[in-house]
This record gives structure tokens, sequence and C-alpha cells, in this order.
């Protein structure tokens, strides 16, 4: 069952590469910034994609968020992409946090489910509910 909503993300793409031509396999790294749980924070992600399908990607990633004042929150992530008539990535998955104490400690191993989007432009957006 979906929770509340945990998370809204804004940002950018910082960076892509090819890491495999057949496959092919590509290397995304996103900077973002918005509040997970209430607090601000800052967000870097990076993912590897690879054709599972027509006009689908199957993904794997690993993101850090930093609080305002320092602290460090990670966690890892797999979902399933697809793209509309637009060009816009439409990504759906789940992703698993892991931290210590501080602010974002009620994340510690939640699974959160998330809804994300890349533009043509490379224009970010996420929102995550945690899974209950």
């Amino acid at each position: 069952m979906l929770g509340e909503i945990i998370g809204e993300m804004k940002g950018n793409v910082s960076g892509q590469r090819v890491t495999d031509v057949e496959g092919p396999t590509i290397e995304t790294s996103i900077s973002a910034s918005g509040s997970l749980r209430g607090v601000q924070v800052t967000e870097l992600l990076t993912y590897i994609a690879s054709p599972s399908s027509n006009r689908m990607l199957h993904g794997i990633g690993n993101g850090i968020i930093r609080t305002l004042d320092g602290e460090i929150t990670s966690y890892t992530g797999e979902g399933i992409g697809r793209f509309n008539s637009s060009g816009v990535l439409k990504w759906r998955g789940a992703i698993f946090f892991q931290t210590s104490e501080g602010k974002l400690e009620s994340l510690n191993n939640v699974v959160g489910v998330f809804e994300a989007e890349v533009d043509i432009a490379g224009n970010f957006v996420d929102k995550t509910w945690e899974w209950k």
C-alpha cells in the first residue's frame, strides 16, 4: 500500500556517458534539490540504463542525499523507463533508503516508490511515496 508522499525533487542531468555500445548501456548523473520528509536536501544520483524492449529502459541507480547542514542519506533503486511521444523519459520504480541518526533517520530501511521524468532538455522531476 502506498503511504504519504515523502519527497519531491527537481534538478538537471549533469552528465551522461556510454558505458557499452552493445546493448547499449548509458550512465546518467543527476543533480537535484527539494525536500525529503519536510527537510530541505540536495541529491546526487547516478543510474545505468539499458534497453529492455522497444522504447523501454531498465535502470539501476545509487544516490546520496545531503541535508543543508551536512547529514548524509544514501539509497539504491531500480526502475523501468518509457519514452512518450514527446521524448520525455518517464521512470517508475522503487528505492531503498539507508541512513543513521539525524533529521532523516525515519527513512532508515524505508522502501520508496517513485515517479520521475527527464525531458529532452535534461530537466529532472521526481516524487517518492513510502511503500508500507
